[in-house]
């Protein structure tokens, strides 16, 4: 398996898994910063704030998911 199988192979068996415990989808974080890298307006330092804040609350909200909060 080559380096471009494996980045498409990683993403598809972590959404199997997810889906197997009644998540729907992983959500791609490189590919949201990218999009709200585009908005006027939003710097570098602004998107950090907005993506730690992103990654916080996918953290609050998978552990409520594993712990069944």
């Amino acid at each position: 398996m080559n380096r471009e199988e494996l980045t498409r192979f990683i993403p598809k068996y972590g959404d199997e898994l997810l889906e197997q415990q009644g998540v729907k989808s992983t959500l791609d974080l490189t590919a949201l910063e990218e999009r709200l890298s585009k908005i006027n307006g939003i710097g570098s330092k602004r998107l950090e704030e907005i993506m730690a804040v992103i990654e916080a609350f996918l953290d609050i909200e998978q552990e409520k998911i594993y712990y069944g909060f």
